[in-house]
């Protein structure tokens, strides 16, 4: 006997097809639907951006105007348009706060505790991120444990030990103090970082003969140029905006820093914005000098810092 078959046709089930061409999910809402919440969500982060843009530039903007405005101005209408720009204050600022030697002063501080501090935060961490023991861990935790501490906790006991070393008012003790406080920081930058370097290159380093300091200077710390870029950034920050440790160790007043300077205008009953103004604008101009001519520097470094940290 033969029977027919009869086949009858497949059905097959097809998913819907987005706008672009690819298959939706069952359980996801159409594309129609979605698209005006991306929409809403782009625009209100949009507005949130410019709103912090805006916080963040307006307080810059109203420093500068009114360093620009007579004081007399000022005093009629504290928040209102201008009616004269002048740049008196400017040059009387430049004077009183002995912009040139106060500038140089920085420069010297700043550089000198940026490079200690990188040097010694870079030899010391090698150690701590190769070795594996129980001493070299509690030695890092403790490290760590001093990045907590505030400056203001230390400085009487600092200050007495610059007494007793006789270096008080020196560069030499500033830039100690200032080293002192960054080192934790720069344990914790260097550390992270070479801890994701791999131990291969070391190791045929190692192979060809190279000791433990060639092996670091010809290996590790060519590739520590990111993370460095990192820290001596923020270093440079908190170095050159710091006002407590020049004005507590640093009594001579041609060995004060731009900041220290610019702020003595500052008077308990009565500030005068068309003064202290300018004088604070001064201080940080060579800060954005610096940025600006070497602001892909300085983002790269950040960048490459963040990701291998």
């Amino acid at each position: 006997m033969t029977s027919d078959i009869t086949s009858a046709p497949l059905k097959t089930r097809t998913s819907p097809v987005g706008r672009h061409g690819s298959p939706e999910s069952p359980g996801e809402p159409p594309r129609a639907s979605r698209d005006p919440l991306r929409r809403l969500a782009g625009g209100l982060g949009t507005a949130l951006l410019c709103l912090g843009t805006l916080l963040f530039v307006l307080p810059f903007l109203f420093t500068v105007v009114t360093s620009l405005r007579t004081a007399a101005d000022v005093a009629r209408s504290p928040l209102g348009i201008p009616h004269s720009l002048t740049l008196k204050n400017f040059s009387d600022a430049f004077s009183q706060i002995h912009y040139g030697r106060s500038t140089l002063n920085t420069l010297l501080i700043t550089s000198l505790s940026c490079v200690v501090i990188t040097v010694i935060g870079s030899l010391a961490a090698y150690p701590l991120a190769r070795i594996t023991q129980h001493w070299s861990t509690a030695v890092y935790r403790l490290f760590i444990l001093g990045t907590s501490v505030p400056v203001f906790v230390v400085v009487a006991p600092l200050y007495l030990l610059m007494r007793d070393l006789n270096l008080l008012d020196s560069y030499t003790g500033v830039v100690l103090i200032y080293t002192a406080l960054n080192l934790p920081v720069a344990v914790f930058f260097y550390t992270s970082f070479i801890r994701s370097i791999p131990a291969d290159l070391e190791e045929a380093a190692a192979l060809d003969g190279c000791g433990a300091f060639r092996t670091f200077f010809t290996i590790i710390l060519p590739l520590l140029r990111p993370v460095t870029s990192t820290l001596l950034t923020f270093v440079s920050l908190q170095i050159w905006n710091d006002l407590l440790v020049p004005l507590v160790f640093l009594q001579d007043p041609g060995k004060r820093t731009v900041m220290v300077n610019a702020y003595s205008f500052i008077d308990p009953h009565t500030v005068q914005p068309t003064t202290l103004f300018p004088a604070a604008l001064l201080g940080v101009l060579p800060l954005l000098i610096i940025f600006i001519f070497f602001q892909r520097q300085v983002v790269a470094g950040m960048s490459a810092g963040a990701v291998k940290s």
